[in-house]
Order: structure tokens, then sequence, then C-alpha cells
């Protein structure tokens, strides 16, 4: 069987997943999605890595999700917000539908992953424009949360996912 790691990861959390991935499959290289060639042409099953971006996917990796035929594929990725399956879940969805027929998704993993500090910093100046706002106190609380993600349980839970897919 032939398995490629193909990943877009802007903050490094997807990478970290993509790691763990690796790591279960041993001799598969990791390949960042504006590099991919006939390594993923040429695989099985190919596991597709993303950051969360606008409740789905990078354009980069919808582009590269286009261009599959065939395929069997395991979706994984990162969002700043979580700790919500059905959030997860719903990210998934819309990924999915950038997939043509022909393939077939096998199976799929999502956590929560850290922002950029920016983003925080940006929260407050909201916060601090507009006090009455409650909503801003809840992003920066999710905000602090995400700073540990993925932690050593989202690694173990991606693990299990590929072990399941590989055995």
């Amino acid at each position: 069987m032939n398995y490629a790691v193909v990943t877009s990861s802007r903050t490094g959390n997807t990478k970290q997943l993509a790691n763990v991935i690796q790591e279960v499959l041993r001799e598969t290289n990791m390949i960042d999605v504006r590099e991919e060639g006939k390594e993923v042409q040429n695989a099985d099953i190919l596991f597709v890595g993303f950051w969360t971006d606008k409740g789905t996917c990078s354009e980069e990796v919808k582009k590269l999700l286009h261009t599959l035929e065939g395929k069997k594929i395991f979706l994984f990725g990162t969002a700043g917000f979580g700790q919500s399956q059905t959030y997860f879940a719903q990210i998934i969805e819309r990924v999915k539908k950038e997939i043509p027929q022909s393939n077939q998704v096998i199976g799929s993993y999502m956590c929560q992953g850290k922002m950029p500090i920016t983003v925080r910093e940006r929260y407050i100046k909201l916060q601090k424009e507009d006090p009455t706002n409650k909503q801003y106190e809840k992003l920066i609380q999710n905000f602090d949360t995400a700073l540990s993600h993925p932690d050593q349980q989202d690694l173990e839970g991606i693990r299990k996912k590929v072990l399941e897919i590989v055995k």
C-alpha cells in the first residue's frame, strides 16, 4: 500500500498532526501541498491536512483536492475555534464538497490549534472599542484555551485514527 501525507500548515499545528501520521506510516514522506507531484498521484491512500480558513480548508488544499481521481482520502486539520465536535464535523463536510465523487473519504480527524498572537491583540482592541459586547471575552477565552493545542490528547487521537486505517 502506498501512502502520501500532504499538508498545508500555516502556524505549525497541522504539521504536528502530519508528523504523527508520518511516525505511524514510517517510511512515508511528508509533502507540502504547494509541492505535490508524482508521490500524490501514485499513492493509494492520501492523508490530506489543512488549517481552517473561514470554516473550510485553504484555497491551496481545495486546488489539490479538485485534481484527485480514484483516491482513498483521510482528511485531517486544525481550527482555532474548537472543542466542539459538531463544529469540526461541519468543517469536514465543507471540505468533502471539494472532493470529486470518484474519490472515497475513508476517515477524518480535527482538533483545535493555537492561533497567532495578533488574533488575541485584535480581540482586545475590539473589546476596548465595544466594552459592552460580551462576545469578545468569549473569543479571548477561546484563544487562551487554544494555546495548548494540539496537545498530547489531540496527537494521540490522530494516532489512533490512523492506526485504524492502516491496520
